[in-house]
């Protein structure tokens, strides 16, 4: 029976670390046994980025949805329900590969990728109205928690790999701890954060409205184009850093490996650290300070000459990188009436620009090699550092106006 949330608010950020870490333990383990499903399904890579293309649609299309079901039913009715898909998801993608049909591992991807969506705005709405109560910056490091959960996923997946863990069996198992944890949890979380009480009773055509409305919001288009240029360079070091360091440094591909596990590291430190900076030195500060971190280190990996020079930019970069995304979140649910539908349209941005950038990053490779291409990414960060005073608190901004 769901539990009434008079909780404390410290007990409900805790809930919220684990909550949070749970999608990147689901998704760094499919990640983890990609090699495997594609041996098993017989198919090419091309093949198999077709199939892996239905995380990415089901992902858009919860990203997309989030926002009106949020404010309809409550963000901890939507993190059940994600909980769900994602658990169905993962099923349905282990008996896919136990029998061997493409189709069904494809079905599976879009279920799971759906609840994916889903939980990362609902999530980001949660640990947004946590941070309002306790007036603490606490996203970058819920944040981090997802961080942390994509290297616990790698840990089991590579140990059920070694292990020669049946895929179907691996991923049932996790499934079954995902759901009970999800459903232990999620009864103490508020019931109603998100909720919009006149949503409920309005029809889909006009909430469609509300929701287009909110892109002609000059604050909150800001921001979107803030989170467009730091996911975008994360997006881009998490598929093409070791890459660009073999191809443009002549490293071999453990180096590259291990350059790659450099920016992970810096990006989970940068998010753990940021709340006590942001408290401390303000949001608009704290991106500005980070979109110079950012282009720094993509400048030393574009124009080190050395891959040793090259690693510190690799450091620099993940730092700067790392507090983009979650502080741009955080400004998009400064006002709890329509929270839902800001966090979830930047959420959108970001992961768009996560998905979609650096496929065409890797187009522009393909001309001008992947090193001189990252010049494209080093643009966004400067434009996102540029206007980041759009972030700047509302409650500020009152004061100011008064």
């Amino acid at each position: 029976m769901p539990v009434e949330s008079s909780m404390n608010p410290r007990v409900i950020r805790n809930i919220l670390f684990l909550l949070f870490a749970l999608p990147g333990v689901a998704f760094a383990s499919w990640v983890s046994r990609t090699p495997i499903i594609r041996d098993i399904l017989h198919v090419s890579t091309a093949e198999m980025g077709i199939i892996i293309f239905g995380l990415a649609a089901g992902s858009l299309v919860g990203l997309l949805s989030a926002g009106n079901i949020i404010s309809r039913i409550g963000g901890r009715a939507v993190i059940l329900r994600s909980a769900i898909l994602i658990v169905s998801g993962f099923v349905i993608v282990g008996l896919g590969t136990a029998i061997s049909l493409t189709s069904i591992v494809f079905a599976g991807l879009v279920i799971f990728g759906g609840g994916y969506g889903t939980a990362e705005v609902a999530l980001n709405v949660e640990g947004s109205a946590v941070e309002n109560q306790l007036q603490k910056t606490l996203l970058p490091a819920f944040h981090g928690s997802f961080s942390m959960g994509t290297l616990v996923g790698v840990v089991i997946g590579s140990g059920a790999t070694a292990l020669h863990i049946p895929v179907v069996v691996h991923f049932g198992v996790l499934a079954v701890m995902i759901a009970a944890v999800t459903f232990y949890l999620y009864r103490y979380l508020p019931r109603d954060t998100g909720k919009e009480k006149d949503v409920s009773t309005q029809k889909v055509g006009s909430n469609i409205k509300l929701q287009l409305a909110v892109w002609k919001e000059r604050r909150i288009l800001l921001i979107g184009i803030i989170v467009l240029g730091m996911a975008f360079a994360e997006g881009a070091a998490n598929d093409w850093l070791p890459l660009t360091m073999v191809d443009g440094y002549g490293v071999d591909s453990l180096t590259g490996s291990y350059m790659y596990g450099l920016f992970v590291a810096a990006m989970t430190i940068g998010r753990f650290t940021g709340g006590f900076i942001l408290d401390k030195y303000g949001r608009v500060t704290v991106l500005k300070g980070s979109a110079v971190l950012a282009a720094v280190g993509i400048i030393l990996v574009i124009w080190g000459q050395h891959y040793f020079i090259a690693g510190l930019g690799v450091v620099l970069w993940g730092l700067g990188a790392s507090l983009g995304f979650p502080v741009g979140l955080s400004a998009a649910g400064d006002d709890p009436r329509g929270a839902a539908i800001r966090v979830g349209a930047v959420a959108t941005i970001g992961y768009i620009a996560s998905l979609v950038g650096p496929p065409g990053l890797g187009f522009l490779g393909e001309h001008v090699g992947l090193l001189h291409a990252l010049v494209v990414v080093l643009i966004g960060v400067i434009v996102a550092g540029w206007i980041s005073g759009a972030a700047q608190p509302i409650e500020m901004k009152e004061k100011k106006s008064n």
